[in-house]
């Protein structure tokens, strides 16, 4: 490290360290390995006295103190994801809440296929989404992909976040569809509702009109969740690949809990002197079409939120990420030079 070079030969320091820095980022105002936002935590990595490390091995006496730099690096790394992690929490949350309630709406629909007494299960209409990206996923890499390519002249085609942005404007329109399909629904079964196998006040409109929003969040999830899983694989360094993988899980669990508190507040505040609300038991006497609509507007402020965030984003760079792991190496040996 830097600093056991400086202790040995504090002239040799000076004169290498421009070298080693310039390696270790491309540009040195918006570097996308050393964020310009996150400077300020350069000065955990400063050696203040030579008492802080040592003599031995270089390494700090108290960690908690002084550190090195590539843990500085890997602050710096969590602090600039922090807030595209954040819109990928609010935008799970938004597929979570429609692939829940989309089967209480199949348990309130028609769900015969054909005339022949065959029902889907209402637990079964949640296939078309996994449908939907088993079908997408092989026609983006393989037709849109190249084409898109040769256009933009970007790898992919597309940038991870303008596929992540794609993905929540297409959970949008699919919360919108939502809340127009259960609307047709709920005012057709207080219409004319029918009674199928014990169940009372079956909407008789075809549990089929649900598939168009389930393979919209089929589509949503091909663009949003493996574009989250790929942005943060490239964008933590090598050593936090295990982090990457845990941020998406930590993402999907803390939407499972946003999803918790949403539906409490909504009991709360929709219900009327009768108990009822927009999530009741009988959703012929509840409203969740409005529900859909309060989710995709949260689904729009969160759009906005994440362009926001893309635009001060900045991308880190692989080749000045793989410069860097070797700009650790330079000290060292010019501290082994330097002994013999």
């Amino acid at each position: 490290m830097a600093r056991i070079c400086q202790e040995q030969h504090p002239l040799l320091t000076v004169i290498t360290a421009p070298l080693i820095f310039s390696s270790f980022f491309k540009n040195a105002s918006f570097s996308s390995f050393q964020s310009f936002h996150t400077r300020c935590l350069d000065k955990a990595s400063i050696l203040a006295s030579s008492d802080e490390v040592q003599p031995e091995d270089g390494k700090p006496i108290n960690p908690w103190r002084l550190c090195s730099s590539q843990h500085v690096e890997e602050v710096k790394c969590i602090i600039r994801i922090l807030p595209i992690w954040s819109t990928g929490v609010l935008y799970n949350m938004a597929m979570t809440q429609q692939g829940t309630y989309v089967v209480f709406q199949a348990l309130q629909s028609d769900c015969r296929l054909g005339n022949n007494g065959f029902q889907i299960p209402a637990g079964s209409f949640t296939v078309f989404n996994m449908l939907a990206l088993t079908i997408w996923i092989p026609i983006y890499d393989r037709i849109v992909v190249p084409r898109l390519q040769r256009i933009t002249k970007i790898e992919g085609g597309l940038t991870l976040l303008q596929r992540m942005g794609i993905g929540i404007v297409v959970a949008v329109v699919s919360l919108l569809v939502a809340a127009f399909v259960e609307e047709k629904r709920r005012s057709i079964a207080l219409r004319e509702f029918t009674v199928l196998s014990g169940r009372s006040e079956v909407s008789p409109m075809s549990g089929l009109w649900l598939i168009p929003q389930l393979m919209l969040c089929g589509l949503s999830e091909a663009f949003g969740i493996i574009g989250q899983i790929e942005f943060y694989y490239k964008q933590f360094p090598e050593n936090m690949r295990s982090v990457a993988g845990a941020f998406l899980f930590l993402g999907l669990a803390l939407s499972n809990y946003f999803c918790s508190l949403v539906v409490m507040a909504v009991h709360r505040t929709t219900g009327n002197g009768r108990g009822e609300n927009w999530l009741a038991g009988d959703l012929n006497r509840g409203r969740l079409d409005l529900f859909y609509l309060l989710t995709a507007a949260m689904a729009v402020v969160n759009l906005a939120y994440f362009i926001v965030c893309a635009r001060w984003y900045k991308y880190k760079d692989l080749k000045a990420a793989a410069t860097a792991a070797a700009a650790e190496e330079i000290p060292m040996e010019v501290v082994k030079n330097s002994k013999e």
